[in-house]
């Protein structure tokens, strides 16, 4: 993926505080095993189901994000990059789009949905219109998922134990996919209609809702590569890897537990890599309304 030489967004800052951790455990609401750990439940899921979430608002002190080292600043021109296509795309359709904050911390942060620590994995928090990120998360896509950059077939070795930029970037627009929900009054909607339902059918909105946002997650990467054509050899391959291996069944497979899709709340590999291609190859928000009536 070539990302380097784009302005990065002034929206990324960095945590210098925690705060309370989530009580009751955030575990109760994250599948067992490192897997469902890395891309778990993330709070605002575990508050929309009722589950038992503490630390209330925010008190995270952040300042913008200064660091010059690799990872910072990749992170700096992927919502750079989704900020342009969505301002665009929301341009077209006679509206403005509002950017969302992107804070990076280290081990555990609070935000306007609650505390969370590094097991919570990437999230975005309605509350405060931010997606918050580890700084491990790379390192957590490497080590525990073996999403790298070894698909982009170099064949000289160079991206060997390095996660695939673009399998990050899929996962960043994703939750910046979130925010877009957010912003069309989806995630609202969604929320109502699951205070109504049974926990079965609460959970199968959800599903819906992280579908639409992989779908999103692949316009904006359909849009993006008609801006500035940042794909590279092997960089689809690194998304639909990474959008397989954090299906709800090959989690719950891969922690030793049962696959019940009744517990599903991000929907089965299959489902995301279906979606997040229909994005990537339609690179039109009509074709993620995975809804179709639902709410």
């Amino acid at each position: 993926m070539k990302w380097q030489g784009r302005r990065g967004s002034s929206n990324v800052r960095t945590s210098s505080g925690g705060g309370k951790m989530i009580g009751g455990g955030i575990g109760g609401i994250i599948i067992a095993g490192i897997l469902w750990l890395v891309f778990g439940v993330n709070p605002m899921t575990a508050l929309q189901t009722g589950q038992v979430v503490a630390g209330g608002g925010s008190n995270t002190s952040t300042e913008p994000a200064t660091s010059d080292d690799r990872d910072t600043q990749f992170v700096k021109v992927v919502l750079a990059d989704t900020e342009e296509v969505w301002h665009q795309i929301f341009n077209e359709g006679g509206s403005t789009y509002q950017e969302p904050s992107l804070i990076l911390f280290n081990g555990q942060v609070s935000s306007a949905c609650g505390s969370a620590s590094s097991a919570t994995g990437p999230f975005y928090c309605p509350g405060d219109q931010t997606v918050y990120l580890d700084t491990s998360f790379f390192v957590e896509m490497r080590q525990n998922l073996g999403i790298t950059g070894d698909q982009q077939g170099s064949g000289n070795g160079e991206n060997q134990g390095k996660a695939g930029d673009f399998a990050q970037a899929y996962v960043i627009s994703h939750e910046v996919g979130h925010h877009v929900q957010t912003l069309l009054g989806i995630s609202q909607q969604v929320n109502e209609a699951r205070q109504q339902v049974t926990r079965a059918e609460a959970n199968k909105l959800s599903v819906l809702q992280e579908l639409q946002a992989d779908c999103f997650a692949g316009v904006w990467a359909q849009r993006n590569q008609e801006r500035v054509q940042f794909l590279e050899a092997g960089d689809i391959d690194e998304a639909i890897n990474a959008a397989s291996q954090i299906g709800d069944d090959r989690l719950a497979r891969a922690s030793g537990g049962a696959v019940v899709p009744d517990n599903f709340t991000h929907g089965t590999s299959q489902q995301r890599v279906q979606w997040f291609t229909r994005g990537l190859e339609s690179g039109n928000v009509q074709t993620c309304d995975t809804f179709s009536g639902a709410l």
